[in-house]
C-alpha cells in the first residue's frame, strides 16, 4: 500500500526556515517522481517543487526559486523540502505526492500525503 507521510511543518517567523519531510512506504521512492504542493485558505492548490526519479532533476515554482530546495534520500525513502527566507505568503498546507514525472509536473499525481501546516507569521 502506497503511503506518504509529511512532517516538519509548524509556525515560523518571516525570514525563518523549515525543513519538510515526506516519508514513503509501500513502494520504492527512487523509481518515481515526487512533488511538493501547497494550498492556502481560499486559494487553489499550486505546485511548489518536483524532483525526478531518473537523474534527480528539480523543478521549482517561480515564487520559491532561490529559497526552497528539494532533495531525496533513496536509502531512507524520504524526500525533503528545505524552505529558507520564508514569507507570510508561504503559509499553506503542504502536501507531497508521487507518480510518474509527467503526472507530477502536470499537478495530477495519483498518490498524496495528508499534508502538514506551515504558518509564517510574526
Amino acid at each position: 500500500q502506497v503511503q506518504l507521510v509529511e512532517s516538519g511543518g509548524g509556525l515560523v517567523q518571516p525570514g525563518g526556515s523549515l525543513r519538510l519531510s515526506c516519508a514513503a512506504s509501500g513502494f520504492t521512492l527512487e523509481y518515481y517522481a515526487i512533488g511538493w504542493f501547497r494550498q492556502a485558505p481560499g486559494k487553489e492548490r499550486e505546485g511548489v517543487s518536483v524532483i525526478s526519479s531518473s537523474d534527480g532533476s528539480t523543478y521549482y515554482a517561480d515564487s520559491v526559486k532561490g529559497r526552497f530546495t528539494i532533495s531525496r534520500d533513496n536509502i531512507k525513502n524520504t524526500v525533503y523540502l528545505q524552505m529558507n527566507s520564508l514569507k507570510p505568503e508561504d503559509t499553506a498546507v503542504y502536501y507531497c505526492a508521487t507518480d510518474v514525472l509527467n503526472k507530477v509536473i502536470a499537478g495530477n499525481p495519483g498518490y498524496w500525503g495528508q499534508g502538514t501546516q506551515v504558518t509564517v507569521s510574526s
